[in-house]
């Protein structure tokens, strides 16, 4: 077995296609139903070196990040592994590029990047289930990360099915807007429901029905309150876009188009553009 010292790790976003919050739980999660997408063009860069002092060094570097040091996904996966395996030693160096109150998933992807890259750096060589058990215990996107490939994902987001999706060749544009939305604002304003059909039979019915059937539930009361999401949606839709949503719970809005060229009536926004 080759133990590493040393790993570099681009740690991807993700997006979801279609967000169905179900129903409130007595834990105060909510149950939800959701298929999220690696976008892997567009990610932070992780250095996570094992080191022979003990305790855990952490250095961020691009964006800021917006929380105090104890409450850091990427420290919190070390404690984790730390309490459960006795991991002890190592230090991470952070290239923050994902935008914060995103939707895009960066920091349960830097999260998941910390605990896959431990189980390597100091040969656990975990089952997967086990894995997804520990990024699952720091929050509710980071167990995809695991996979990351199409996924279904249910509960909190932790239970996952493989998904097969006709997204080969399409073009995704991300239009990330001045704006932060929190994962309390976002929940505050939500309305649970059940939809008629289950996601996974809308999204089989195929992309030129998913504009009207798969939808994100966040997006009334957001777009409510900040009227430039649902206008960056229309302007990707008129655009040319086969499909245009809200990712997460936002603010990153994202288009799937046939071709790239359409990504030109949207240069003064800055789009990321991404191919599957």
């Amino acid at each position: 077995m080759r133990i590493f010292v040393l790993m570099k790790i681009c740690a991807n976003c993700k997006i979801n296609l279609g967000l169905d919050i179900l129903r409130r739980r007595a834990d105060g999660y909510h149950d939800l139903e959701t298929v999220m997408l690696p976008v892997r063009g567009l990610y932070d860069e992780l250095e996570i070196e094992r080191t022979a002092e003990p305790g855990f060094r952490f250095e961020n570097r691009g964006l800021a990040i917006d929380c105090p040091p104890e409450a850091n996904l990427c420290l919190r996966a070390c404690r984790l592994l730390h309490d459960r395996y006795g991991v002890d030693g190592a230090r991470i160096v952070l290239d923050k590029r994902i935008s914060f109150g995103a939707g895009l998933g960066g920091g349960s992807s830097d999260a998941t990047a910390v605990v896959l890259a431990l189980d390597q750096l100091f040969g656990l060589q975990l089952p997967e289930a086990e894995l997804i058990d520990c990024a699952a215990a720091l929050g509710s996107d980071t167990a995809f990360f695991v996979r990351n490939t199409p996924q279904l994902c249910t509960g909190r987001g932790e239970r996952m099915e493989p998904i097969d999706l006709p997204l080969e060749g399409l073009w995704i544009v991300l239009v990330k807007p001045a704006v932060h939305i929190s994962t309390r604002e976002a929940y505050a304003g939500v309305q649970p429901r059940i939809p008629e059909l289950p996601l996974r039979e809308r999204l089989a019915a195929g992309i030129e029905h998913w504009q009207a059937t798969v939808r994100n539930d966040f997006e009334p009361s957001l777009f409510a309150a900040h009227p430039e999401l649902g206008a960056i949606k229309e302007r990707l839709l008129a655009a040319g876009a086969r499909y245009a949503a809200m990712s997460g719970s936002g603010s990153t809005l994202y288009g799937l188009f046939d071709d790239a060229t359409a990504a030109a009536a949207l240069r003064d926004t800055t789009p990321y553009i991404y191919r599957f």
